[in-house]
């Protein structure tokens, strides 16, 4: 008999069986990892079984390799800071989805479950958007990915910087890029040396980026692509801004 005990974030839930659910996982010490939950769907777990939910988790299995079944008990829900914020919200459901196809199963990532922790905590908060990209940032480097903001590629002033190169994914001074502008994309504010807290037309900014990098480097040959959802989260910040 295999088993474990530790701390989780609900990614998703699919139904299985009358009212069982088959939840996946981000956790502390056992990475994205699976179970079935008996009575996911029954009232006991009304309003836990949501992505973001943070619960404590044990799991058995006859097998290591099997599906296994797991108990939960929810430590914490996000969801009330993402709720009356459709952005906020759209934020959440793309970091949990971002993680549940991008993350190899059983593989650990204890600073990425850290992050996602401290991303959901900023959900709360003014920086809630900058805190996301800078997330992302997080997630592309876990998956091998590196973006490097520290210096120009091209040897500019590492001051000045304005740009990302889409095949480095490294930054670029406005002297260096300037030529090349229409090549490169656009390095947010909150990201550049001394930088302010990013307004959501730099978030937008942001968005883009790692979206770049995200459906041509971490996704590129998954079948599905980058979730839907985060496809949405940055159809509604480019509407945001595009009304405001």
């Amino acid at each position: 008999m295999e088993s474990w005990e530790d701390q989780g974030v609900i990614l998703s839930v699919r139904p299985h069986g009358e009212s069982g659910g088959v939840l996946s996982l981000l956790t502390e010490q056992h990475g994205r990892h699976a179970g079935y939950l008996h009575g996911a769907h029954s009232s006991k777990y009304r309003g836990v079984m949501e992505p973001g939910t943070l619960v404590s988790v044990s799991w058995q299995a006859r097998i290591s390799d099997s599906l296994g079944t797991c108990r939960v008990e929810q430590e914490r829900s996000y969801a009330s800071f993402a709720t009356d914020d459709r952005l906020r919200l759209s934020a959440l459901l793309s970091a949990c989805a971002l993680c549940d196809a991008a993350l190899p199963e059983r593989e650990g990532h204890p600073g990425l479950f850290h992050g996602m922790l401290a991303l959901l905590e900023t959900l709360g908060s003014d920086v809630w958007g900058p805190a996301y990209v800078m997330w992302e940032i997080a997630l592309l480097r876990e998956l091998g990915f590196s973006l490097d903001f520290s210096r120009c590629a091209g040897g500019g002033d590492a001051t000045a910087l304005a740009w990302v190169s889409p095949r480095t994914g490294r930054a670029v001074s406005y002297t260096a890029g300037e030529p090349y502008k229409d090549k490169l994309l656009p390095l947010p504010s909150f990201l550049k040396p001394n930088g302010a807290v990013g307004e959501m037309d730099d978030v937008l900014a942001g968005l883009q980026m790692t979206g770049y990098f995200l459906e041509h480097r971490a996704f590129a040959h998954h079948s599905r692509g980058v979730p839907e959802a985060r496809r949405l989260l940055q159809d509604r910040v480019a509407r945001h801004v595009a009304d405001s």
